[in-house]
């Protein structure tokens, strides 16, 4: 099997450090927690309450004004208590949280003899893991200080990789080398040097809160000497909002056209192959993939725009939404024209592709591969890299290949299925410690053995990749019976109990793969109210307080039908505090 944990005897997930900084062992277990791990923070919680309960007060007293009625003290009183239960559980210690979490990690795991050995090969990691752990924000502050200051010295870039989602720590020197070898191969960037363009832009648009996008480079962890994907990031650059709105009105049109030859997901490419495999599959029929290299910096700007008239007019569409073809074209091409970015105190004009990162970019890329798709079949296959000289395709060809997640092969003119896991995949899953709202938790299990049936063609691959996802999750500080309680709900689902045979199995694969998905729960805005506030572990039970708490106060009121939906917002996770893009 080209799938295990090698090389590592069992490790937790890894972090990848060519900068060969040196880490201390804190610094080390911090970083191998991954970029999406959050630190109990009850002190950010407690500092945002002020700002999240007047958003609340403003919400509801517009709901009174809405049924023309004053909200009175009634909002106050409310908002009073509220206050008084979010105070309590901003304050309550962690110390009982802490015990149980040691108590889960020093746990004996007896699922098999291979569990116990991950688990006595862990027994040091497990160990930094709690002290870790337990470390209260201050010294997780130390910890993270100490690391930017670390890196920031060493000129070092931290990122998280393109794939496998972990930390890799490479040398600034080689993001800037690798940077000037990427602009010079693709051709697609003009430099501007220190002439910045966003005071002109500004004028333009007539925009205010803006500033120029950025680029920054994701690091291809999985492929030989580590090449870079670029990400031109502009959140507030002035051409996004209406990227966004061309976009929002474009790709469904997309979609429309391309429904009977697109597909996006592994399960989609199963149905199809199932019905392919019946007719046409032989022991010596091949298999064959294309990938097209640096799709999104080689698409001409002005043969991208083509694409997306002639996309209108094989829809036969002369207006979208009151707005004429020809404004449309204009405002795509006035996005294109103005993909300006910094980047190592320069500026840059970006003269071919669309930037990776504005919306618009990938409507522009699929409207052009659409139509360059149809003119190759009428092609003999030696003459397709020659077709178009802006599109050179990276072919596999062989008894087997992959698509996205998805491992195809032809088994002696059968079908067979599983997951696929490129080389570089790294056992991360969301830390089980980690502070997120526990409902998140309970879905990862859930879905990945979900996607396990439905990509496993045969009994004693899905059991392998099953045992698989056990250890990736225990490695994560998933408690095994919490591991267990989530892939028998997939079954309890579908009234069957674990251990299933052979025959269960494949009835509930054809059942989730075949099976509808559920339409989304329209929402009736008038009557729903969002609620946000800043999560920590103490927030457990702060759901059903506040739900006690608005019906003391407003079930007979004049918004009496007004329901609160709860959500939650998180603090900074390890990304978003050690990760500087700009």
């Amino acid at each position: 099997d080209s799938y295990s944990f090698v090389g590592r005897g069992f490790l937790a997930p890894n972090i990848i450090n060519q900068a060969q900084v040196k880490l201390t062992e804190e610094e080390n277990e911090l970083l191998k927690l991954g970029p999406r791990f959050i630190y109990n923070d009850p002190k950010t919680a407690s500092r945002r309450r002020i700002t999240e309960l007047a958003t609340l007060k403003r919400k509801i007293e517009a709901r009174f004004f809405e049924q023309k009625v004053s909200p009175g003290k009634l909002v106050e009183k409310f908002i009073a208590e509220l206050e008084i239960i979010l105070k309590n559980l901003h304050n309550t210690s962690t110390n009982k949280l802490n015990h149980k979490i040691k108590q889960q990690n020093n746990q004996t795991i007896t699922c098999d003899n291979l569990l116990e050995s991950i688990q006595l090969n862990q027994n040091k990691i497990e160990k930094c893991a709690n002290t870790v752990g337990k470390k209260n924000k201050k010294n997780y502050n130390r910890i993270i200080k100490r690391l930017k200051y670390k890196i920031r010295s060493t000129s070092t870039v931290i990122q998280k990789t393109d794939k496998s989602k972990v930390f890799h720590l490479g040398k600034l020197q080689d993001y800037h080398k690798k940077s000037e070898e990427y602009m010079k191969k693709t051709e697609a960037y003009k430099c501007l040097d220190q002439n910045d363009p966003l005071p002109s832009l500004i004028e333009r648009i007539k925009s205010n809160e803006v500033e120029l996008a950025h680029l920054y480079y994701l690091p291809k962890a999985h492929k030989p000497d580590t090449p870079l994907r670029p990400i031109i990031a502009g959140l507030k650059h002035p051409t996004i909002k209406i990227s966004k709105f061309l976009d929002e009105i474009l790709r469904p049109l997309f979609d429309q056209m391309a429904a009977n030859t697109t597909v996006t997901c592994g399960t989609e490419v199963i149905k199809q192959l199932h019905v392919w495999s019946k007719q046409n599959l032989r022991e010596e029929t091949v298999l064959c993939s294309m990938d097209v290299i640096d799709l999104y910096t080689m698409i001409p700007q002005t043969e991208g725009i083509l694409a997306i008239r002639k996309m209108l007019n094989y829809l036969n569409i002369k207006q979208i939404k009151g707005i004429t073809i020809e404004t449309i074209i204009r405002l795509c091409r006035f996005v294109v024209h103005n993909n300006y970015f910094s980047y190592n105190g320069k500026f840059y004009y970006q003269v071919r592709g669309g930037a990776m990162g504005s919306p618009l970019t990938l409507t522009i890329a699929n409207c052009y591969m659409f139509f360059f798709e149809r003119s190759i079949v009428k092609q003999q296959i030696n003459r397709w890299n020659q077709f178009d000289i802006n599109i050179k395709l990276k072919e596999q060809i062989g008894q087997s290949t992959n698509f996205l997640d998805l491992y195809i092969e032809n088994k002696n003119g059968t079908l067979f299925t599983k997951v696929y896991h490129k080389p570089s995949y790294e056992p991360y899953y969301l830390p089980f410690t980690s502070v997120h709202p526990k409902h998140m938790k309970i879905n990862i299990p859930y879905t990945m053995l979900i996607r396990a049936i439905k990509y496993c063609s045969t009994f004693e691959t899905y059991v392998d990749e099953r045992e698989k996802l056990r250890m990736a999750f225990l490695l994560n500080k998933y408690p095994n019976e919490f591991i267990d309680k989530q892939f028998d709900r997939v079954f309890q689902k579908h009234n069957l109990i674990q251990p299933v045979s052979i025959n269960d199995y494949k009835i509930i694969r054809e059942k989730l793969i075949y099976s509808q998905k559920n339409e989304s729960i329209q929402i009736d805005y008038r009557r729903t109210l969002f609620v946000h506030f800043t999560y920590c572990l103490n927030m457990k039970t702060f759901p059903a307080k506040f739900h006690a708490l608005w019906n003391k106060y407003f079930i007979e009121s004049p918004i009496n039908e007004i329901k609160p939906v709860l959500g939650t917002r998180n603090v900074r996770n390890l990304q978003q505090q050690l990760i500087k893009n700009k």
